[in-house]
């Protein structure tokens, strides 16, 4: 998975298809984008907000520890 950056700690991907992945993976539907140091990504949850507070007994996937700001 090609990973931009993280903001908040999620990661940012290159295409829909890695976000909707991580995004199962972390019990997420949907996806939403950001725009990060210039370049438009892809994040896993329908909503920021939804990715940042994952279902109750779930537990985040791991990702690259890539550093990204808040550029959203």
């Amino acid at each position: 998975m090609a990973v931009i950056g993280n903001i908040d700690g999620i990661p940012l991907f290159t295409t829909v298809q890695e976000a909707l992945v991580w995004g199962q993976a972390n019990g997420l539907s949907g996806y939403h984008t950001h725009t990060l140091q210039g370049v438009t990504g892809f994040m896993g949850g329908s909503t920021h907000s939804q990715a940042r507070n994952p279902s109750p007994g779930i537990t985040r996937t791991p990702t690259p520890n890539i550093s990204g700001g808040s550029g959203y």
